[in-house]
Protein backbone atom coordinates (compact mmCIF):
# COMPACT_ATOMS: atom_id res chain seq x y z
CA UNK A 1 0.00 0.00 0.00
CA UNK A 2 2.64 2.41 0.93
CA UNK A 3 4.50 1.69 -2.54
CA UNK A 4 1.58 2.68 -4.37
CA UNK A 5 2.08 6.37 -3.35
CA UNK A 6 5.93 6.36 -4.45
CA UNK A 7 9.26 5.40 -2.99
CA UNK A 8 10.21 8.95 -2.14
CA UNK A 9 10.83 8.35 1.43
CA UNK A 10 9.36 4.93 1.64
CA UNK A 11 11.80 3.57 4.24
CA UNK A 12 10.46 5.70 6.57
CA UNK A 13 6.86 4.81 5.94
CA UNK A 14 7.44 1.25 6.24
CA UNK A 15 9.58 1.40 9.53
CA UNK A 16 8.45 4.83 11.32
CA UNK A 17 10.77 4.20 14.20
CA UNK A 18 14.13 3.85 11.84
CA UNK A 19 16.51 6.40 13.59
CA UNK A 20 19.05 6.42 11.59
CA UNK A 21 20.77 4.71 7.84
CA UNK A 22 24.41 3.32 8.45
CA UNK A 23 26.90 3.54 5.71
CA UNK A 24 30.12 2.28 4.62
CA UNK A 25 31.75 5.09 3.80
CA UNK A 26 30.97 8.69 2.48
CA UNK A 27 34.43 9.76 1.24
CA UNK A 28 34.43 11.83 -1.83
CA UNK A 29 32.61 10.66 -5.15
CA UNK A 30 30.92 8.09 -2.43
CA UNK A 31 28.94 10.75 -1.08
CA UNK A 32 26.79 10.52 -4.38
CA UNK A 33 25.04 7.63 -3.41
CA UNK A 34 24.11 9.26 -0.06
CA UNK A 35 22.76 12.16 -1.53
CA UNK A 36 20.75 9.98 -3.72
CA UNK A 37 18.96 8.21 -0.87
CA UNK A 38 18.81 11.14 1.03
CA UNK A 39 16.56 12.47 -1.98
CA UNK A 40 14.44 9.57 -2.67
CA UNK A 41 13.75 6.35 -0.50
CA UNK A 42 15.79 7.40 2.59
CA UNK A 43 14.23 10.99 2.69
CA UNK A 44 14.23 12.35 5.77
CA UNK A 45 17.10 10.23 7.56
CA UNK A 46 20.20 10.81 9.05
CA UNK A 47 22.81 8.65 7.28
CA UNK A 48 25.51 7.73 9.39
CA UNK A 49 29.37 6.31 8.86
CA UNK A 50 30.20 5.31 12.53
CA UNK A 51 34.19 4.27 11.24
CA UNK A 52 37.19 5.28 9.17
CA UNK A 53 38.62 2.74 7.27
CA UNK A 54 41.92 2.72 5.37
CA UNK A 55 44.38 -0.01 3.78
CA UNK A 56 42.06 -2.63 5.76
CA UNK A 57 42.50 -1.21 9.17
CA UNK A 58 40.48 0.45 10.99
CA UNK A 59 41.17 3.35 12.57
CA UNK A 60 38.57 5.82 13.81
CA UNK A 61 34.90 6.40 15.12
CA UNK A 62 32.55 9.35 14.80
CA UNK A 63 31.23 10.12 17.71
CA UNK A 64 29.29 12.85 15.63
CA UNK A 65 26.09 10.26 14.54
CA UNK A 66 23.56 13.77 13.56
CA UNK A 67 26.39 16.03 11.94
CA UNK A 68 25.95 15.62 8.02
CA UNK A 69 29.77 15.61 7.37
CA UNK A 70 31.55 12.96 9.06
CA UNK A 71 34.48 13.48 11.43
CA UNK A 72 36.72 10.55 12.87
CA UNK A 73 38.63 10.62 16.57
CA UNK A 74 41.39 8.17 15.66
CA UNK A 75 41.90 5.86 17.80
CA UNK A 76 45.89 5.31 18.94
CA UNK A 77 45.72 2.00 19.99
CA UNK A 78 43.85 0.28 16.81
CA UNK A 79 46.99 0.71 14.48
CA UNK A 80 50.56 2.85 14.32
CA UNK A 81 49.95 5.96 11.98
CA UNK A 82 52.18 8.69 10.96
CA UNK A 83 51.56 11.78 8.75
CA UNK A 84 53.02 13.26 6.03
CA UNK A 85 52.55 16.84 5.95
CA UNK A 86 50.88 17.98 2.75
CA UNK A 87 51.72 19.09 0.44
CA UNK A 88 55.11 16.63 0.90
CA UNK A 89 58.63 17.81 0.04
CA UNK A 90 61.98 15.93 -0.31
CA UNK A 91 62.93 16.51 3.42
CA UNK A 92 59.83 16.21 4.67
CA UNK A 93 59.29 13.71 7.57
CA UNK A 94 56.63 12.12 9.50
CA UNK A 95 55.00 13.27 12.43
CA UNK A 96 52.68 11.18 15.25
CA UNK A 97 49.62 11.69 16.24
CA UNK A 98 51.06 14.28 19.07
CA UNK A 99 52.19 16.44 16.49
CA UNK A 100 49.51 17.07 14.19
CA UNK A 101 48.22 20.71 13.86
CA UNK A 102 44.24 21.68 13.37
CA UNK A 103 43.54 23.10 9.98
CA UNK A 104 46.19 21.21 7.94
CA UNK A 105 46.24 18.38 5.74
CA UNK A 106 48.30 15.08 6.29
CA UNK A 107 49.08 12.49 4.23
CA UNK A 108 48.65 9.02 5.90
CA UNK A 109 51.58 6.39 6.53
CA UNK A 110 49.77 3.27 8.16
CA UNK A 111 51.25 0.22 10.16
CA UNK A 112 48.73 -2.02 10.52
CA UNK A 113 49.21 -4.91 13.36
CA UNK A 114 48.23 -8.23 11.53
CA UNK A 115 50.64 -7.45 8.79
CA UNK A 116 52.66 -5.13 10.43
CA UNK A 117 53.69 -3.54 7.14
CA UNK A 118 54.12 0.23 6.49
CA UNK A 119 52.96 2.19 3.39
CA UNK A 120 51.41 5.58 1.92
CA UNK A 121 47.64 4.54 2.40
CA UNK A 122 46.81 7.06 -0.31
CA UNK A 123 44.58 9.01 1.81
CA UNK A 124 44.90 12.83 2.52
CA UNK A 125 43.10 14.10 5.88
CA UNK A 126 42.63 17.34 7.72
CA UNK A 127 42.70 17.71 10.98
CA UNK A 128 39.29 18.97 12.12
CA UNK A 129 40.05 19.63 15.57
CA UNK A 130 40.44 17.46 19.17
CA UNK A 131 38.52 15.46 21.00
CA UNK A 132 40.06 15.68 24.43
CA UNK A 133 43.93 15.73 23.67
CA UNK A 134 43.18 12.86 20.14
CA UNK A 135 43.39 14.46 16.80
CA UNK A 136 39.47 14.44 15.08
CA UNK A 137 40.33 14.27 11.10
CA UNK A 138 38.44 14.66 7.85
CA UNK A 139 38.72 12.52 4.89
CA UNK A 140 40.03 15.18 1.85
CA UNK A 141 40.71 12.55 -0.98
CA UNK A 142 42.27 9.62 -2.25
CA UNK A 143 45.40 10.80 -3.70
CA UNK A 144 45.52 8.21 -6.52
CA UNK A 145 41.74 9.37 -7.84
CA UNK A 146 43.82 12.04 -8.74
CA UNK A 147 43.42 13.33 -12.77
CA UNK A 148 46.77 13.94 -14.60
CA UNK A 149 47.66 13.75 -17.79
CA UNK A 150 50.34 16.97 -17.77
CA UNK A 151 51.15 16.99 -14.07
CA UNK A 152 47.52 19.30 -13.36
CA UNK A 153 46.38 16.46 -10.78
CA UNK A 154 42.82 17.23 -10.57
CA UNK A 155 41.35 15.93 -7.30
CA UNK A 156 38.99 13.17 -7.27
CA UNK A 157 35.87 15.44 -4.64
CA UNK A 158 36.90 18.70 -7.28
CA UNK A 159 36.04 16.55 -10.35
CA UNK A 160 33.01 15.47 -8.85
CA UNK A 161 31.70 18.87 -7.93
CA UNK A 162 32.52 19.79 -11.18
CA UNK A 163 30.70 17.24 -12.83
CA UNK A 164 27.56 17.86 -10.58
CA UNK A 165 27.99 21.03 -11.59
CA UNK A 166 27.64 20.30 -15.37
CA UNK A 167 24.68 17.82 -14.83
CA UNK A 168 23.06 20.44 -12.82
CA UNK A 169 23.00 22.68 -16.76
CA UNK A 170 21.51 19.66 -18.21
CA UNK A 171 17.51 19.84 -17.63
CA UNK A 172 15.80 16.60 -16.45
CA UNK A 173 19.37 15.22 -16.08
CA UNK A 174 20.33 13.61 -12.09
CA UNK A 175 23.86 11.92 -11.78
CA UNK A 176 23.79 8.20 -10.81
CA UNK A 177 27.51 7.01 -11.27
CA UNK A 178 30.62 8.06 -12.80
CA UNK A 179 34.63 6.78 -13.69
CA UNK A 180 37.01 8.42 -15.84
CA UNK A 181 39.67 7.28 -17.59
CA UNK A 182 43.13 8.81 -18.58
CA UNK A 183 44.07 8.60 -22.30
CA UNK A 184 47.23 6.60 -22.03
CA UNK A 185 45.21 3.67 -20.32
CA UNK A 186 43.37 3.60 -24.22
CA UNK A 187 46.91 3.20 -26.21
CA UNK A 188 46.59 2.89 -29.58
CA UNK A 189 42.61 4.13 -29.94
CA UNK A 190 43.19 7.28 -28.29
CA UNK A 191 44.87 8.12 -32.20
CA UNK A 192 46.93 11.01 -32.52
CA UNK A 193 44.97 13.70 -30.42
CA UNK A 194 46.41 15.23 -27.66
CA UNK A 195 46.15 13.67 -23.75
CA UNK A 196 42.74 14.30 -22.31
CA UNK A 197 40.34 12.78 -20.29
CA UNK A 198 37.30 9.95 -20.59
CA UNK A 199 34.55 10.62 -18.48
CA UNK A 200 31.71 7.83 -18.72
CA UNK A 201 28.59 8.57 -16.82
CA UNK A 202 24.97 6.99 -15.99
CA UNK A 203 22.07 9.16 -15.80
CA UNK A 204 18.60 9.34 -14.97
CA UNK A 205 16.58 11.45 -17.08
CA UNK A 206 18.41 12.18 -20.28
CA UNK A 207 18.91 9.10 -22.49
CA UNK A 208 21.32 10.90 -24.92
CA UNK A 209 23.51 14.48 -24.55
CA UNK A 210 23.86 17.19 -27.37
CA UNK A 211 27.70 18.50 -28.41
CA UNK A 212 26.85 21.78 -26.65
CA UNK A 213 25.67 19.49 -23.23
CA UNK A 214 28.95 17.52 -23.41
CA UNK A 215 30.97 20.49 -23.92
CA UNK A 216 29.49 22.24 -20.73
CA UNK A 217 31.73 19.44 -18.66
CA UNK A 218 34.60 20.56 -19.96
CA UNK A 219 34.00 24.10 -19.78
CA UNK A 220 32.98 23.76 -16.39
CA UNK A 221 36.45 22.11 -15.45
CA UNK A 222 38.36 25.12 -16.95
CA UNK A 223 36.05 27.28 -15.17
CA UNK A 224 37.09 25.38 -11.67
CA UNK A 225 41.26 24.58 -12.63
CA UNK A 226 42.77 27.51 -14.14
CA UNK A 227 45.81 25.27 -14.67
CA UNK A 228 43.75 22.69 -16.53
CA UNK A 229 42.50 26.09 -18.85
CA UNK A 230 46.14 26.95 -19.49
CA UNK A 231 46.91 23.03 -20.84
CA UNK A 232 43.49 23.62 -22.94
CA UNK A 233 44.63 26.90 -24.17
CA UNK A 234 47.82 25.77 -25.11
CA UNK A 235 46.40 22.66 -26.96
CA UNK A 236 48.61 20.59 -24.57
CA UNK A 237 45.38 18.78 -23.19
CA UNK A 238 42.63 17.56 -25.85
CA UNK A 239 38.92 18.29 -25.30
CA UNK A 240 37.43 15.60 -22.58
CA UNK A 241 35.35 13.36 -24.22
CA UNK A 242 31.82 12.40 -22.12
CA UNK A 243 30.30 8.58 -22.99
CA UNK A 244 26.52 8.26 -21.79
CA UNK A 245 26.50 4.24 -20.51
CA UNK A 246 23.46 1.97 -20.21
CA UNK A 247 21.67 1.21 -16.65
CA UNK A 248 23.20 -1.47 -14.51
CA UNK A 249 26.93 -0.54 -16.12
CA UNK A 250 28.20 0.24 -12.41
CA UNK A 251 27.12 -3.08 -11.30
CA UNK A 252 28.92 -4.89 -13.61
CA UNK A 253 31.87 -3.01 -13.19
CA UNK A 254 31.55 -3.45 -9.38
CA UNK A 255 31.25 -7.29 -9.87
CA UNK A 256 34.49 -7.19 -12.23
CA UNK A 257 35.85 -5.59 -8.89
CA UNK A 258 35.11 -8.27 -6.57
CA UNK A 259 35.25 -6.37 -3.36
CA UNK A 260 33.19 -4.08 -1.50
CA UNK A 261 36.01 -1.12 -1.56
CA UNK A 262 34.74 2.25 -2.78
CA UNK A 263 34.33 2.30 -6.39
CA UNK A 264 37.73 3.12 -8.21
CA UNK A 265 37.21 7.10 -9.80
CA UNK A 266 39.86 6.62 -12.17
CA UNK A 267 40.51 3.56 -13.53
CA UNK A 268 43.95 2.32 -14.64
CA UNK A 269 43.08 -1.26 -15.49
CA UNK A 270 42.18 -2.19 -19.36
CA UNK A 271 40.13 -5.03 -18.01
CA UNK A 272 37.73 -2.49 -16.55
CA UNK A 273 37.78 -0.42 -19.19
CA UNK A 274 36.99 -2.63 -21.69
CA UNK A 275 34.06 -3.60 -19.30
CA UNK A 276 32.96 -0.21 -19.17
CA UNK A 277 33.37 0.94 -22.72
CA UNK A 278 30.86 -2.18 -23.65
CA UNK A 279 27.85 -0.78 -21.96
CA UNK A 280 28.35 2.93 -23.92
CA UNK A 281 24.70 3.29 -25.36
CA UNK A 282 25.85 7.15 -26.75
Amino acid sequence: AECAHGFEGIVLRLWPQLEAVVVGTVHGAERLYCDALRQADCKGLPIYCPFYWAAGALLGVNLWPKEPAPRFLLCPDWAFCEFLPCPAKEDSRTVLLGELWEGREYGLVLTARLGEYRCRAGEVLRVAGFHRQCPVVEHVRRESQALSVRGESIPEERFCWSLCRAVGLWPGARLVDYVCVESALLGASSGACAPHYEVFVELQGLRDLSEGQRYKLDQCLQEDFPVYKSFRFKGSIGPLRLHLVGAGAFARLREALGSPRPMPRVLREERLLHLIQSTVIS
